[in-house]
């Protein structure tokens, strides 16, 4: 079937590159609003997978694989100590650390990410 009309349309969104053609119908009017349905309903497709691939990224990124050298913390009872893994701290008061004496802890953790949060402003 050859279209005789000239009623064909071709979109071309730029940012992207999609390329939509259509030529279904007999009036050019009719064939320019489904090629921009179809423009509109990739385009909506595109920014959802987007959106998956960026929340995908996000929780990948927070769980980690749970493979057992992504310790956070070691509670070692038979010697009263305490290590975290993330700053390399071990400390030998685990009796205060259970009853939640975890200030020595956080002040350490938070210097450390203070430390990162500065090489990565160094290294921009």
């Amino acid at each position: 079937c050859v279209n005789t009309t000239d009623s064909a349309v071709r979109l071309t969104h730029i940012p992207t590159g999609i390329v939509i053609s259509c030529q279904d119908e007999k009036s050019q009017l009719k064939n320019r609003d489904k090629a921009l349905k179809v423009l509109r309903s990739r385009l909506y497709d595109l920014e959802l997978q987007k959106r998956h691939d960026a929340e995908a990224e996000a929780r990948r990124s927070q769980v980690g694989t749970g493979d057992r050298s992504e310790k956070i913390r070691t509670y070692n009872f038979p010697q009263g100590g305490c290590t975290e893994h993330r700053i390399k701290l071990t400390l030998y008061r685990l009796g205060d650390i259970m009853n939640g004496d975890l200030d020595e802890i956080i002040d350490s953790l938070i210097a450390a990410d203070q430390a990162a949060k500065l090489a990565n402003m160094e290294d921009e």
